[in-house]
């Protein structure tokens, strides 16, 4: 069945998700490390696992072709795209096999010159543009998955 998955802990962009959701009656998984909120609903399930990278573990052996991913977390998003899942980050930039090497290349680089001090920081914060961005993508996504992947008659 084609699922939605949240890699939730740190997702800003969690309501986003759940109302194009349910507007297309798209089952969605939400991951953490720990209880959260999640709307009442049937299609809505929350996981959760504990430990670090066990939540990603458990996406990456969960996904598969069909499935939407959205995750900030680009090796995991390697993993979800190497299992033939469609990924979106969290501003709304999908990560595919055309370019999801090239995302953990920079993301490996930053963190060794974060390391080292050169670079200190971390991403930018969310715009209302990269909402935007965020919400048309992965209503784009929804609507591929499902013509590519039509429910059986």
């Amino acid at each position: 069945m084609l699922t939605l998955y949240i890699d939730a802990d740190a997702c800003p962009v969690k309501d986003e998700i759940y109302r194009v959701a349910k507007r297309y009656n798209f089952p969605v998984v939400v991951t953490a490390n720990a209880e959260m909120r999640v709307p009442t609903s049937p299609n809505v399930t929350m996981v959760v696992r504990t430990g670090f990278g066990v939540v990603d573990d458990w996406i990456a052996g969960q996904v598969g072709p069909g499935d939407i991913v959205v995750t900030a977390d680009v090796p995991l998003a390697a993993r979800c795209v190497a299992a033939g899942a469609v990924v979106l980050d969290t501003k709304g930039y999908p990560l595919t096999d055309m370019n999801v090497g090239e995302a953990l290349a920079t993301r490996n680089l930053f963190e060794e010159l974060r390391q080292g001090g050169t670079v200190t920081g971390g991403p930018a914060p969310m715009t209302p543009k990269d909402r935007s961005r965020f919400l048309s993508k992965l209503d784009e996504l929804i609507n591929a998955v499902r013509r590519a992947f039509p429910p059986p008659a």
